[in-house]
């Protein structure tokens, strides 16, 4: 009985740790994407603080 609950817990591990490193991965692909759009849209704009006046 302390086998097979020892093995579903460290199957419920092995499986958590699997969606934990495919979130990561997702992140990082996902990131790098944002980046990318960021630099290609932004090209145009300035560079560096702006500053808004209201009189």
């Amino acid at each position: 009985m302390k086998t097979k609950f020892a093995v579903s817990v460290l199957s419920a591990l092995l499986y958590a740790q699997g969606l934990l490193g495919f979130a990561g991965l997702a992140t990082v692909l996902l990131r790098d994407r944002a980046h990318a759009g960021e630099l290609t849209m932004g090209s145009d704009m300035p560079v560096g603080p702006s500053l808004l006046l209201v009189r």
